[in-house]
């Protein structure tokens, strides 16, 4: 049997935090599944999915909280379950605005209140080619719950980008898509 762990780590950035990390998850023979690893603002953030024998995963989380001794702070969820349900349907979201506070909460606010989770979002601002105004863009993966109204959820955001002078892009993907 396995577990999967699943781990929010932080810390200043600097060379060898992912070798030391994976290095600590491979000593008590953990897979490294997936990850999501940046630098923001100087700091090194990441989300990790690691799969460990369930005999070694207490050792492993003891092994992980230990790092903070290293300057990098591990927060650890864990779950038995692996085969969580998958929706029916997932919708791609692509969305470029001005940039201004509050546009993050007006959309994930409009999603969940139509019940849909978002199960990716990237975001990142830029510079406009010709005006040079900062320019906000994200890109989202929506899980979208059987039975759930996609054309009231698109309308909502289509009316919202209305009101936010967005471009915007929401298209079906297929299943299983990435």
């Amino acid at each position: 049997m396995t577990r999967s762990l699943v781990l929010t780590v932080i810390g200043s950035d600097r060379p060898g935090l992912v070798s030391l990390l994976s290095a600590t998850a491979r000593s008590y023979g953990a897979n490294w599944l997936q990850s999501r690893l940046t630098t923001l603002a100087g700091q090194f953030a990441g989300i990790v999915h690691l799969q460990v024998p369930t005999a070694r995963a207490d050792d492993l989380i003891a092994g992980l909280q230990q790092l903070g001794s290293q300057g990098l702070r591990v927060i650890v969820a864990t779950s038995e379950d692996e085969d969580a349900a998958s929706p029916n349907v997932s919708l791609r979201l692509e969305l470029i605005v001005q940039d201004r506070p509050g546009i993050v909460r007006e959309i994930s606010h409009a999603i969940a209140s139509h019940n849909v989770s978002i199960h990716q979002l990237h975001t990142d601002c830029y510079s406009a080619p010709c005006s040079g105004e900062t320019m906000f863009r994200a890109r989202a993966r929506l899980s979208v719950p059987a039975g759930a109204d996609t054309a009231a959820l698109r309308a909502t955001l289509e009316d919202l980008a209305n009101d936010l002078m967005v471009d915007i892009n929401f298209d079906e993907l297929a299943a299983h898509a990435d």
